[in-house]
């Protein structure tokens, strides 16, 4: 049996969003001030210091509407943030800590400043220690910005966030489900799995969601699943043995003499520290003296005057006179 709940209700309408979060107003806060002062500090690159001191401003104004005061250190480095008590949003400090980790990552001002709307978030992925090799790791860094920023530009538009990628870190804003594309696409990069594969994944699941048939089905039979094609890559020995069948014998083969049995043979083993010192020395002196000469030589042969081909002819004619 129904219940009486289960009417239709004529004010509930599919165009209405339930699950919009209406944004923090003042007359909210029933608590009051805060009862301590809650405050974040990061530190800046020297590079970075003439820009925040120009793009200050904009940032103490921007700041200000939440009730939340700023210092510029140019001396120690450092930004800060603080919350006063005009602070009415609990969490608007936590987007100010966002906001100058942003400015400290070489995000613009203008582009930083909007962490603090609501619906946007950031995330800063290092990537530095996903690679040990430097070389390997410029080359992946720069498999993400693409011919001309193109890979980067496209990642902007699918996953609707800005991304910005700075020295060691890619730092992204947006919302909680395209920052986690983003971060799936940078470190699977950084394993060396190329960007493009993830990039025409999205085009397919965005063209899918814009079906109403398909909007609720499983997608795994329209994603591309693309099989990693690597040759075996087996290391050839330095030293390769001789594998001909040879006559069968039941002794087993002579064990290869050590160093010392070397010595013995050739009666080094028996001469005295100042003896085999000597001998060391003129084996060496020999060496030296071959590679002089033969240097000399590769010299020499610079200046050995070419053959003629008349001294070649003279000699025919004469064996010709003399038949």
């Amino acid at each position: 049996m129904p219940g009486d709940h289960d009417k239709d209700k004529p004010w509930d309408t599919e165009d209405i969003d339930k699950w919009k979060e209406d944004s923090f107003k003042p007359t909210d806060n029933v608590g009051g001030t805060f009862a301590e002062e809650s405050s974040f500090a990061t530190l800046f690159p020297k590079y970075r210091e003439v820009y925040l001191k120009e793009a200050w401003p904009l940032i103490t104004q921007s700041l200000k509407s939440y009730g939340i005061a700023c210092t510029l250190d140019l001396i120690e480095g450092s930004m800060t943030v603080k919350t006063t008590r005009k602070t009415f949003d609990p969490a608007s400090i936590l987007n100010a800590r966002d906001l100058i980790r942003l400015l400290a990552r070489s995000v613009p001002a203008p582009q930083a400043v909007k962490i603090l709307e609501d619906g946007v978030v950031a995330d800063i992925i290092k990537i530095r220690n996903l690679v040990r090799n430097k070389d390997r790791f410029v080359k992946r860094r720069q498999r993400i910005l693409g011919p001309n920023g193109t890979t980067l530009k496209a990642l902007e538009l699918l996953t609707q966030c800005y991304i910005m990628v700075q020295g060691n870190t890619v730092s992204a804003m947006g919302s909680y489900k395209g920052l986690k594309e983003v971060r799936r696409v940078i470190e699977d990069c950084m394993k060396n799995i190329h960007p493009i594969y993830h990039i025409k994944e999205l085009m397919i699941r965005r063209e899918l969601a814009k079906d109403p048939e398909l909007k609720d089905e499983n997608w795994d039979r329209f994603l591309p699943n693309f099989k990693k094609r690597t040759l075996s890559r087996r290391r050839k020995p330095l030293k390769v043995t001789d594998k001909s069948k040879k006559p069968y014998t039941p002794f087993p083969p002579p064990p290869e003499k050590s160093k010392i049995d070397l010595q013995i043979e050739s009666g080094e083993y028996f001469l005295g520290q100042q003896a085999k010192e000597r001998a060391q020395k003129e084996r060496r002196e020999e060496k030296m003296k071959e590679r002089t000469e033969s240097k000399k030589r590769e010299r020499e042969r610079d200046f050995e005057p070419p053959k003629e081909n008349g001294a070649a002819k003279a000699k025919k004619r004469r064996k010709k006179d003399k038949t």
